[in-house]
């Protein structure tokens, strides 16, 4: 007998339904008020969200200081605050709320908000600085040929122009930066590594590593660690990115810049994908894009579709390589312990703790794992505007990260590990150092690869 959708706690498998950015009547704002309106009066009488970010305490709050008490004392010109606190990490629909589709309640917060940015984007404009921020690819090809000079002028200590950043751009100049890179993953990897013959994935598979518009410009040390492990498992790959997954365009509601992206990145993947090649994401939050929202936005899509089926987030994959063909012989323990946070947009895939899983399979090793919210996403860390956002949440997740005690910090994320690093760093004692690194490359160097 098939469970009541209209139970609380129900059974059925959660859904969400497709995003309709193409009907005009996705924009209107008074509808979308209308629609969150009902949406914060669910969750008012709820709170089961209250811990999990600071959209729901700053929603509780209005209506708690309301002359009513109740959502009908909120003024609608507030909901934008509940709306700027939100990273759209996802972890309401995942992981708390009770009235997901197929409740007749049929929420869907992230996407709510979502819908929200993209309204407000079309009535009143983008926000430029973020806008700009937005074009990943631009600004990483403009920069990696005067990198060293970039990474001198926005680093910390370089207080004079970070004061300037913040009051021209908005950007905290007490934020960390992402460092580029002269030597993009694109340009180490014009050459493939060879496949270890002796590897036990040896001409078995096949592999695709897109390698994220962050991991290109800002840490291709993830991408030499990727290639080199699955090498030495002997799977036949090559780094391909054929341009940004859009997040951060997603992230600011330009919806249709993001499906154009989808779009062009699908069609470029879908010869590869035809000649066996699966499709291995460096980056939790691309690896989310490509599987589940990607088809939201372009449900027709066949490419979209069968990218979405081809895709692995890069930890889903060595796990996947393990299971199916054994793990690699001589694997080292790491010392002093690993912390593993796992990301938001690695816990919205509903796979598993895969990096986690991948880390254990180091003899001798203690891993640790974290499944809170970094407060980190997108530019949410670095903007003043939303920095104390991302400080509040983030507080209560490095205080576990410290309490553990491991000399190394790593995330499917590595926005929330720096965003978290830093944190942790502020309150060690002098000289004491965390290290921090996305999880491939802890695996790597229990390999022996780098």
């Amino acid at each position: 007998m098939a469970d009541d959708p209209s139970r609380e706690g129900g059974l059925n498998a959660p859904f969400r339904h497709p995003i309709e950015w193409r009907d005009d009547a996705f924009y209107d704002l008074a509808l979308v008020e209308t629609e969150m309106e009902r949406v914060f009066d669910i969750c008012h009488g709820c709170r089961r969200c209250f811990n999990l970010c600071d959209s729901f305490p700053i929603l509780f709050d209005l209506v708690d200081e309301s002359p009513t008490g109740e959502m009908d004392g909120v003024a609608r010109g507030d909901y934008a605050k509940v709306a700027d606190a939100c990273t759209l990490c996802d972890m309401c629909f995942m992981s708390k709320c009770p009235y997901v589709p197929p409740h007749p309640f049929d929420l869907d917060f992230p996407h709510l908000i979502l819908r929200h940015r993209a309204a407000k984007r079309r009535a009143e404009g983008g926000d430029f600085m973020r806008d700009q921020l937005a074009e990943t690819d631009r600004n990483g090809k403009l920069v990696a040929p005067v990198a060293g000079l970039a990474n001198w002028a926005t680093a910390k200590r370089n207080k004079p122009v970070r004061k300037v950043m913040e009051s021209v751009a908005g950007i905290a100049a007490e934020a960390d930066l992402p460092q580029y890179h002269s030597k993009t993953a694109e340009r180490l990897f014009r050459t493939d590594p060879t496949p270890n013959p002796d590897g036990v994935a040896f001409g078995k598979r096949k592999a695709a590593v897109y390698a994220t518009c962050f991991v290109d410009y800002n840490a291709p040390s993830t991408a030499v660690a990727a290639m080199a492990v699955l090498a030495h498992f002997g799977v036949d790959a090559k780094l391909d990115y054929p341009g940004c997954c859009g997040m951060p365009k997603f992230e600011a509601g330009d919806l249709q810049a993001v499906a154009h992206q989808a779009e062009t990145v699908a069609a470029h993947f879908a010869p590869v994908i035809a000649e066996g090649r699966e499709v291995v994401a460096l980056t939790a939050s691309c690896a989310l894009m490509m599987k589940f929202e990607w088809p939201l936005l372009l449900p027709e899509n066949e490419q979209v579709k069968a990218l979405a089926l081809a895709t692995r987030d890069i930890g889903e994959y060595i796990v996947e390589l393990a299971k199916a063909h054994g793990a690699p012989t001589g694997l080292k323990p790491i010392a002093g312990g690993v912390t593993l946070h796992h990301a938001c947009h690695a816990r919205a895939q509903a796979m598993g703790v895969k990096s986690a899983e991948m880390l254990k399979l180091i003899p001798e090793t203690k891993v640790d794992v974290i499944e809170r919210c970094s407060g980190h996403g997108g530019t949410f860390g670095v903007m003043k505007a939303t920095r104390p956002h991302a400080m509040k949440v983030g507080r209560p997740t490095a205080r576990q990260v410290r309490e553990k005690g491991n000399e190394t910090l790593c995330s499917d994320c590595p926005l929330a590990c720096e965003h978290l690093g830093q944190l942790v760093s502020a309150e060690l004692a002098e000289g004491a150092r965390l290290r921090q690194a996305h999880p491939i490359e802890i695996f790597a160097q229990a390999c022996g690869v780098i």
